[in-house]
């Protein structure tokens, strides 16, 4: 670790600097070069913190207490700089007021290079935001609570300009400390619960005007709403922000007028409750609940003013921390309920030679919505395999080719596949799902061929869905060419389910003229087993059929017509 004092940095004199200037241009001409990139030199930004709080300077103890700034640096997001880089501290404007010590990330070298100067080296500079290194900061000896400084960090790489960054110091401040509630983490649909948020200032000043952030997931609510709170919500998240007005003394803990309520709805189902207090203006917000995503905000028009009041008897104290986890905690909850996930396929046809469309996917019926928030991992994955007789044209993006046994394909295969798997995002909500569009050749005409479409885990060896109370319409078809253009029946169950292994197969039945399987593509391993169906589940027919060449099939496929139409209503209405 790097550490010096920058108040004991003598004063710049202007001779001294143009001395140093010409050793430096007669020295090192190519690096005073650099730093004068041209004009389609890529930008990369420093940044940080805009303002840090640093505990005043107190004797005895274990010394001084100490805040972090972290200081970043960020690239451009589509390349990366492969080259070194240099970047200054001037910490004169801090002189007297903050003592510094670096704590650098690894592979990148701190060390002080004159009296209130340090500089930073490293190589290569990702896309992307990066730490540069932790600036450790401490109460100078003989500052005094308000003191002010600033910190100027500038950055030099050849060929590449960096964009300034200053950072300022102050000695003192609030130390607003969120108090951890004791929710019920296992509660029940429809469950309420008090949140009497509470926080107590540890500072050394008083704050002028906070800042209550509350976040919470789709499988929670509160009911209340408060005219001094900015409301977002998104796919999977509500945010409300709420500026409290008045000073909050240090040293006193202060509780809402009156306790929010938690409720648990009825799509309940893992979730999680954010809440978080900052000054006003001040880094107010500055924490974000994992998967938030930005959204519009809108102001609360009707309901009470949200206000903050001195607790009526003292909590429990903690000792003065100005790290940032003290002004938030997330609360997870687990809740007993289930998400029923339909399968849906589709039905088309057309003669050896034309491209239709097939529509399959899923929809969740609920009641629960499903968010993998913590991980991020998916939620389920729908699994497709091809009709016999047809070649995947076109895929969703996403969605990975497989063999007909749902092993990958070998290195380097681009071309179709036999079975495709189509992994959902983090979250499902209670009326979502997912929709696939695949594009089909139909190489060889094959009456009833018919493909299966499953949704189940997102890895096969987990294929269950263990949220999922119906288990038998995870399952449904995608059928070409089906006699008197409908779906064809059932076919038998083969050895597998669908969801791992070997799908079952049926054997469709060919007509004349085909143009034989798999023309115009390769086929991938294990395409001869591309025979799939299931063994019934859930049919919504949407797909697009083509006229049959042969006179003798325009009655069979006005009626497929008719079909698809009245499947088309009925899923509109459902």
């Amino acid at each position: 670790m790097t550490r010096f004092l920058p108040r004991t940095a003598p004063p710049i004199r202007a001779g001294g600097l143009v001395a140093a200037t010409a050793l430096l241009l007669a020295a090192a001409p190519h690096t005073v070069a650099s730093a004068a990139p041209t004009a389609a030199a890529p930008v990369v930004a420093l940044g940080g913190p805009a303002q840090t709080a640093l505990h005043p300077y107190a004797e005895g103890g274990d010394g001084p207490k100490r805040s972090t700034a972290r200081i970043t640096v960020t690239g451009a997001d589509d390349t990366a700089y492969e080259g070194g880089f240099t970047v200054t501290f001037d910490l004169t404007g801090a002189a007297g007021i903050a003592d510094v010590a670096f704590e650098p990330e690894a592979g990148i070298e701190c060390a002080a290079t004159a009296p209130g100067s340090a500089t930073c080296t490293g190589h290569g500079i990702s896309p992307g935001r990066s730490t540069v290194t932790d600036l450790l900061l401490t109460a100078a000896k003989g500052s005094e609570p308000g003191d002010t400084g600033t910190i100027r960090v500038t950055g030099e790489a050849e060929g590449t300009a960096f964009t300034p960054f200053t950072t300022e110091v102050t000695v003192g401040g609030p130390d607003l400390v969120m108090h951890r509630l004791p929710f019920d983490h296992e509660p029940v649909p429809g469950q309420k619960q008090q949140a009497p948020i509470t926080f107590t200032n540890r500072g050394s000043r008083a704050a002028d005007g906070v800042v209550l952030t509350l976040r919470h997931s789709r499988g929670l609510d509160i009911p209340q709403r408060y005219s001094n709170c900015a409301y977002t919500t998104d796919e999977a998240w509500t945010t409300a922000r709420c500026t409290v007005e008045g000073a909050f003394e240090a040293g006193a803990t202060y509780t809402l007028a009156a306790p929010l309520t938690l409720k648990t709805t009825d799509r309940a189902y893992r979730d999680i409750f954010g809440y978080g207090i900052h000054e006003a203006g001040a880094g107010a917000g500055a924490g974000t609940v994992r998967g938030a995503t930005a959204a519009r905000a809108t102001r609360g028009t009707t309901g009470e003013v949200l206000r903050a009041v001195p607790a009526p008897k003292p909590m429990a104290a903690r000792a003065l921390d100005l790290e940032p986890g003290d002004n938030e905690h997330e609360a997870d909850f687990r809740t007993e309920n289930t998400a029923d996930f339909v399968a849906y396929g589709d039905t088309a046809s057309g003669r050896a030679g034309a491209t239709v469309t097939a529509r399959l996917g899923f929809r969740n019926d609920g009641p629960a919505w499903i968010g993998h928030l913590r991980s991020g991992e998916s939620v389920a994955a729908v699994d497709f395999t091809v009709p016999q007789g047809a070649t995947v044209t076109s895929a969703p993006e996403g969605c990975r080719g497989v063999s007909a046994e749902g092993t990958a394909l070998p290195s380097g295969w681009t071309g179709p596949a036999p079975r495709y798997v189509c992994p959902t995002p983090a979250t499902v909500r209670d009326d979502g799902g997912l929709d696939l569009s695949f594009g089909l050749r139909i190489d060889k005409v094959l009456l009833g061929a018919v493909g299966r479409v499953v949704v189940r885990g997102p890895e096969p060896r987990a294929a269950g869905l263990p949220f999922d109370p119906e288990p038998g319409n995870n399952t449904a078809r995608v059928v070409l060419n089906g006699e008197s253009g409908g779906p064809s029946p059932a076919p038998s169950d083969g050895p597998g389910d669908g969801a791992s292994g070997t799908p079952g197969s049926a054997t469709p039945t060919p007509t004349t003229g085909g143009a034989g399987a798999g023309a115009g593509g390769t086929v991938a391993p294990g395409a001869a087993q591309n025979t799939a169906t299931g063994n019934g589940g859930s049919l919504a027919a949407t797909g697009s059929s083509t006229a049959m060449a042969a006179s003798g099939l325009a009655v069979t496929a006005l009626t497929a017509g008719l079909v698809l139409f009245t499947a088309a209503r009925r899923r509109r209405r459902a």
